[in-house]
């Protein structure tokens, strides 16, 4: 991998942006800016939303992971714009020859046509169908949701075929599919799953700038369980000295918000974000970087992240067992230890084409 510290990106072309820098990938040449040599003074843009659209052939992502417990997923959006500091999706932008920086949550990809591919992959013969798991990548409802209406265009086709699905998400425009989601929740085929990070608001904004704040997402959990909609409460991530103290008001508020169920993962620092959260932290909390940064090596055998499964989401040692004794008793006390409910295959049927012909194949 290359070395991926450079100088940060003023504040001022950054604003609202949760990375300092925009280094290059792995897979990439460094990124190096050089003056041209002329004593002009030059206005710089600023890192604006751009979104470019693709047309997969397939939208249904399998995975054999021992430690995630589906085995496959959608993602409508490949980037987020919520630009969340510690988001472990970040390296995937170098798939595209992206900075997991701030091109990851200014350069997006749309996907307008995934509810068309996904109903082919649904309509093959021999589909079998399983949990589909929405959001465990990128967010589903970013902001730019609100315009290209992918989440809601897949929604439309999962309730029509009754196939069960789980969303995760931090986004509160959740809250225009409660039409689509309550009847799908009433048959026992959708729940969803809102990530809490931090109580605090100012150290939200910081964190994940383009994130509704944590109590209007609380208010969204509101929303969907006086709906019907069975909700967990995500705490993703806890992160060591910063928001690790605030694992049980937290849950408590989660609770007290309507969630029925909870699930947490600890930071994970994989690639390109162990150094952009390193550069964040210096930037933002220079006062407890090194805590936070040394827990992180505690975790992981000296190392910011390590990926091997059943240990890369929770991290080991004294600490981390600590954190799971603290979360598992706040769980046990705020009511949020049963299972939720189990999402239905059996209701999975293949509809009409819309031109009212059977589809055989």
């Amino acid at each position: 991998m290359s070395d991926l510290k450079q100088p940060t990106i003023d504040a001022t072309r950054r604003r609202a942006r949760g990375a300092q820098s925009n280094a290059a990938s792995r897979y990439d040449v460094q990124r190096e800016e050089v003056h041209d040599g002329w004593e002009i003074p030059e206005e710089r843009a600023g890192f604006a939303t751009e979104v470019s659209e693709e047309r997969p052939r397939s939208v249904i992502t399998r995975n054999t992971s021992p430690d995630i417990p589906f085995d496959r997923s959608l993602n409508p959006y490949r980037g987020c714009e919520h630009g969340c500091t510690y988001c472990f999706a970040r390296p995937t932008h170098a798939y595209l020859g992206l900075s997991p920086g701030l091109d990851f949550e200014s350069k997006l990809v749309a996907r307008p046509k995934a509810a068309e591919v996904l109903e082919k992959e649904l309509r093959r013969r021999g589909y079998t169908p399983s949990l589909l798991a929405i959001g465990t990548n990128t967010d589903p409802y970013q902001p730019i949701e609100r315009r290209y209406r992918v989440m809601r265009s897949v929604l439309e086709v999962l309730q029509r075929f009754n196939h069960p699905v789980a969303i995760t998400t931090k986004g509160t425009l959740v809250e225009r599919d409660i039409d689509i989601l309550s009847d799908m929740a009433a048959r026992g085929l959708a729940q969803v799953g809102i990530s809490l990070t931090t109580m605090d608001g100012a150290l939200s904004r910081a964190m994940e700038p383009r994130c509704p704040l944590p109590n209007r997402r609380l208010e969204t959990i509101r929303r969907l369980t006086e709906a019907g909609i069975p909700v967990r409460v995500m705490l993703a991530p806890v992160v060591p000295g910063l928001t690790d103290h605030e694992v049980e008001a937290l849950l408590k508020s989660a609770a007290n918000a309507g969630a029925t169920g909870m699930a947490w993962i600890m930071l994970r620092l994989p690639m390109e974000v162990a150094p952009l959260f390193e550069e964040w932290l210096q930037a933002e909390y220079p006062g407890r970087a090194a805590k936070v940064l040394a827990r992180m090596r505690e975790m992981h055998g000296g190392e910011l992240y390590h990926a091997e499964f059943n240990k890369r989401m929770r991290g080991e040692g004294i600490y981390a067992e600590m954190i799971a004794q603290r979360v598992e008793k706040a769980r046990v006390r705020y009511g949020l230890d049963k299972d939720m409910p189990a999402l239905r295959c059996d209701l999975f049927e293949v509809p009409f084409e819309r031109d009212g012909q059977l589809a055989l194949f």
